[in-house]
């Protein structure tokens, strides 16, 4: 069909550009740090997967994130993913999705053990585990002092998740 309002129209940019089919299982749309994880999902079910996007995925907006990925990990204090679901809640005004905070809260540890495994370069503390620091409205015992649950990649953390996931 496009093939022919193209010839109709411009007989010269149809021989230029001609049109190629192509048939994929899923396309995502969108190549910040979503959409590449979800292709790479998508992919790794054995799908055949298209990530499609208007700008480079280093262009995305995911490379502004500055302060990090929030996860219960208890590197450097005691924390629990129950305590993380009541900040974020708390920080939606009540107004989010409760069921989808849960489940990302308790995924959080093992995404962040996924990124790290994929080589993002998150700070480290001395002993080695990944460094986790206040930010945010984030507490521990649900509303007591403040949390250190932040993992970063210094300054340039959603920098560094793209380039990890786009490679």
């Amino acid at each position: 069909m496009l093939r022919r309002i193209f010839a109709r129209f411009s007989p010269k940019l149809s021989k230029a550009y001609p049109m190629i089919d192509h048939t994929f299982d899923c396309v995502v749309v969108g190549a910040g740090g979503s959409g590449l994880r979800a292709a790479m999902g998508v992919a790794a079910s054995g799908y055949d997967v298209a990530c499609i996007s208007k700008l480079y995925p280093s262009r995305s907006h995911t490379i502004a994130a500055q302060g990090g990925i929030n996860a219960a990990l208890a590197n450097c204090e005691e924390d629990d993913w129950r305590w993380h679901v009541y900040d974020t809640v708390k920080g939606s005004d009540w107004l989010g999705d409760q069921d989808a905070i849960q489940y990302m809260c308790q995924e959080a540890p093992c995404v962040v053990s996924e990124l790290e495994s994929m080589g993002l370069p998150f700070l480290r503390t001395k002993d080695g585990f990944i460094y986790q620091r206040a930010f945010g409205g984030q507490s521990i015992h649900f509303g007591g002092k403040q949390a250190r649950r932040t993992c970063a990649a210094s300054d340039r953390t959603g920098h560094a998740m793209l380039h990890t996931l786009y490679g």
